[in-house]
């Protein structure tokens, strides 16, 4: 092989090995969901079956239903919060605190999620032995994802308010609309791209989360997540691989979709003004 030739296709190698490192694993967690016996080894024949049992393991489904519903409601809750946070951070310009705000808002970032589940569950333990709420369970993990979730979905909502034309706000005003007028009827129209782009990164953050509901959750409330690791510490069930492909699918669904929107928000964000 020549030395040219070399420089051209080692980064395709090298690319190649890393995306076989990070997919191989989950497309043989997939496949061997679809085996036909209980060997983890050796693919025997194409079956169903994990599935069909799937659909009849409580605690899966269960679970599967609470995970929905604490990622519909955290995805939700923390989107509103991180768009209240974007506009204030990028519409009320320099005030006092702003740095620290902004410190704050970004800390779930980079801060381990073992530490904000320790940290939480802290607060909400000492909440409640003050004020009797609230009781660990459904409400402080949506409480805790939406935190997390919150961090990431800013970051999206401000890149889109940076973007945005203030000219569009002010010819609003300039028309007789009130500021709560401009804001529901023009600035968030024109960010509903990032919304949903944020919400759905919400969603997913929160819906394949484990640390945080380790620490958040109760008696009695376990999410799908929770569920596979529990099962996977016992020994090798296929089952488990069943759910795991059903939350990969529904993690891939949202995370394609929000990458659907990015996109299209870029080629909106080039179009020159006035075509």
């Amino acid at each position: 092989m020549s030395l040219l030739w070399w420089r051209e296709h080692v980064g395709k190698f090298w690319l190649a090995a890393v995306y076989a490192f990070f997919y191989l694993p989950l497309a043989f967690l997939v496949l061997f969901s679809f085996n036909s016996t209980r060997q983890d080894s050796v693919f025997t024949g194409f079956s169903l079956r994990w599935y069909e049992a799937l659909l009849k393991d409580n605690r899966l489904v269960e679970g599967f239903l609470l995970s929905f519903k604490v990622a519909l409601m955290s995805a939700t809750l923390g989107t509103v919060l991180a768009t209240m946070a974007a506009f204030a951070l990028v519409r009320f310009g320099k005030f006092r605190g702003r740095t620290l705000f902004n410190a704050m808002l970004s800390s779930p970032l980079v801060m381990p999620e073992v530490i904000i589940g320790m940290s939480l569950l802290l607060l909400f333990v000492g909440m409640e032995r003050l004020l009797g709420w609230p009781e660990r369970g459904t409400l402080t993990i949506v409480l805790g994802h939406a935190l997390l979730g919150m961090a990431y979905a800013s970051v999206v909502i401000q890149s889109r308010l940076k973007e945005m034309d203030k000219s569009i706000e002010e010819a609003a005003l300039d028309l007789g609309c009130r500021p709560f007028q401009v804001f529901f009827l023009v600035t968030l129209p024109n960010m509903s791209q990032a919304l949903l782009a944020g919400w759905l990164l919400t969603f997913t953050l929160s819906f394949d989360d484990v640390v945080i509901s380790e620490f958040l959750a109760g008696p009695g409330v376990t999410t799908l997540p929770q569920v596979i690791f529990n099962y996977a510490r016992r020994g090798v069930n296929p089952t488990i691989y069943a759910a795991a492909s059903l939350l990969m699918l529904v993690v891939t669904l949202a995370v394609a979709i929000y990458g659907v929107q990015l996109a299209r928000q870029s080629r909106q964000s080039q179009i020159p003004r006035g075509e």
